[in-house]
């Protein structure tokens, strides 16, 4: 079974694959950039002490991004 949620919803440990993107276009391409490209593979690694930002696993490096950035980024996640 396949979920379709946001990056922001994605529990540490978790893995899932992103299917598209919402920011705006500057954020968008920084995004992009940085390996949350449609497809591709993400790793909810870390969380703050306070729950924002989250570390997540792409394209071989850890990328920390705000909540607020993340739930622009649309995931598929598998159970």
């Amino acid at each position: 079974m396949e979920d379709i949620t946001t990056l922001d919803r994605l529990a540490v440990g978790r893995r899932a694959a992103v299917t598209g993107l919402s920011a705006p276009e500057p954020q968008r391409r920084r995004l992009l950039e940085l390996g949350f490209v449609p497809g591709g593979e993400i790793t909810a690694v870390q969380e703050s002490p306070w729950g924002d930002p989250v570390a997540y696993a792409v394209c071989g490096a850890v990328i920390a991004l705000r909540r607020a950035d993340a739930r622009q980024i649309a995931i598929r996640q598998s159970s």
